[in-house]
């Protein structure tokens, strides 16, 4: 039985889940604990003093190249993407109130894939990869307004939503098979990486500038909290309270929309955290609001940095993208979500 710890003075009143309270406190443990892994594993093993030290060290010395410039960029990169991902995937799924929604379901993630290989093979003769972020960010939003506004009529349905959804992933990644097939050979490695989801070769003023995206977005998913919460109740009930249900979906679906896209800009397609994370949040004591955002959000860093660090440890001297190993870990669940949906 959940136990409830009530924090009340003239201003302010809450009423605090302890449970919660302790699965959040193991999830910031379990992710302390996977960042010092990530710091101190790879080619070249070092001891948490060490790490320590190099994180402290004013010089550019062997240590603190690799860990200060190499593998921490690296690691709060995983952590920021998996985050925005795993909340992304929560907001749609109490969205269309669907288990299988997700930022690959409404076109973001079909539209950036298709707008970053477009870019890769044909526009880094004359533009610097550096605006790759921003061309797969565009892509993004412009995949997923196409989605909404395809599946408005009267309003927008959470089922008429997650099909349109469909249908236009579907020819997003047609397009991008072929920009594949045209684009010049010395940029198909690339775009193949990019789609497989990476956080290889992350540098400091990636990680600044994800973190200057989501931070607008941090502070809007505060504000939309409650509206989260009260979206799971019935539609009826919704405009009973005196919601506006379309406004508040639009504001939660475009929210989502930036949180996937900036994610995805800077990491490539990594598929499937936005799916799994919500379900494992709610399994492991996430209960609604502010609490399940938060688990979510953990769990969603905890997968991609697990995965990024199997792929750059596991395999040496190989560095594999961390995407490999979150789809090694979505897809099953996803036929699993399948499954128990026909059941």
């Amino acid at each position: 039985m959940d136990k409830w710890l009530t924090v009340r003075n003239n201003w302010y009143s809450r009423q605090i889940n302890t449970s919660t309270c302790t699965t959040i406190a193991i999830l910031l443990l379990i992710t302390l604990t996977v960042a010092l892994l990530s710091l101190s594993s790879g080619k070249y093993m070092l001891s948490l003093p060490e790490v320590i030290d190099a994180l402290r060290s004013q010089t550019i010395a062997d240590n603190a190249f690799i860990v200060s410039i190499l593998r921490a960029p690296r690691m709060l990169m995983a952590l920021l993407a998996g985050g925005a991902l795993a909340v992304s995937g929560l907001l749609l799924q109490t969205i269309i109130r669907n288990p299988l929604a997700s930022p690959d379901i409404i076109g973001v993630t079909s539209g950036a894939s298709a707008t970053a290989v477009f870019f890769l093979s044909f526009m880094t003769s004359w533009l610097s990869v550096q605006w790759l972020p921003l061309a797969a960010m565009a892509g993004g939003f412009a995949g997923a307004a196409l989605v909404y506004l395809l599946a408005w009529k009267s309003g927008v349905s959470p089922t008429r939503l997650i099909l349109v959804g469909v249908g236009i992933s579907a020819v997003m990644v047609a397009c991008t098979t072929m920009l594949l097939v045209f684009s010049p050979l010395s940029s198909t490695l690339s775009a193949y990486v990019w789609l497989t989801g990476s956080v290889y070769g992350a540098r400091w003023h990636d990680v600044t500038t994800l973190c200057l995206w989501l931070l607008p977005a941090a502070i809007l998913l505060v504000a939309l909290a409650r509206t989260l919460a009260v979206n799971e109740l019935d539609d009826t009930l919704i405009i009973g309270l005196g919601i506006s249900m379309e406004r508040a979906r639009l504001a939660l679906l475009a929210l989502s929309v930036y949180l996937a896209g900036a994610a995805i800009a800077y990491t490539g397609a990594l598929g499937f955290v936005g799916l799994v994370a919500p379900h494992i949040a709610r399994r492991i004591g996430g209960k609604s609001g502010t609490s399940l955002i938060i688990v979510t959000m953990l769990v969603g860093a905890n997968m991609v940095m697990i995965a990024d660090l199997i792929g750059r440890t596991q395999f040496l001297p190989l560095d594999l993208p961390a995407g490999i190993f979150v789809s090694a870990i979505g897809a099953p669940f996803f036929i699993y979500l399948l499954l128990r949906a026909r059941s």
